[in-house]
């Protein structure tokens, strides 16, 4: 666990494939809802519901991909944390908790979000499906997968390239809109009717 001076000295990783605007985030006060000696809670600048939170550990772990089984506690604790986070905010069970396979951003880092996927930030093919199909893997079957083998069961890289060009599909009906305006009116009707 890194103190709270290496916390404020958070070098920026010199991946040229992975933003690193997270880093820079987690520093700024303005941006953090929530800190302590395991991560830092932050809304995401480009939602993709009502709410969405990152909860974002201080251990450097790039993505889901390097995650081992010494990391199993922090993540039991982050997803705990994210759940009390949706059950202040959302209110209900009506949320999602996981992490992106191929993430545009350095670090890795828990989504916390409202099911209603009416947020700023949806607008795009790629924003649906990194949410709605194995892109996304669940923060419950990440501690199962390290709890149970040791290690997590992930999609290929090639298999996510696939994932993110599927054509779009209501997670809620059958439905397939031709786009993603089609698809985010068809959306409020399923938020209407809760």
């Amino acid at each position: 666990m890194e103190n709270s001076e290496e916390k404020e000295t958070i070098e920026l990783k010199s991946r040229s494939d992975l933003n690193k605007r997270l880093l820079t985030a987690m520093l700024d006060p303005e941006q953090v809802i929530f800190s302590n000696s395991l991560f830092v809670v932050l809304e995401d600048k480009y939602p993709k519901s009502e709410w969405h939170f990152l909860v974002v550990p201080w251990k450097d772990i790039p993505t889901i991909r390097e995650v081992t089984l010494d990391d199993l506690e922090l993540l039991k604790m982050m997803d705990m944390f994210g759940r009390e986070i949706a059950y202040e905010n959302i209110g209900n069970n009506s949320f999602w908790m996981g992490y992106h396979v191929e993430p545009t951003m350095y670090r890795l880092h828990l989504h916390v979000l409202s099911t209603d996927f009416c947020g700023i930030g949806m607008n795009s093919i790629r924003h649906w499906n990194s949410f709605t199909t194995p892109f996304f893997v669940e923060s419950e079957r990440v501690i199962q997968d390290l709890e149970k083998y040791g290690r997590i069961d992930l999609p290929s890289t090639l298999q996510c390239k696939n994932f993110l060009a599927t054509p779009l599909k209501c997670y809620k009906c059958s439905h397939m809109p031709k786009n993603v305006n089609a698809l985010n009116k068809h959306l409020l009707v399923h938020k209407n009717n809760c």
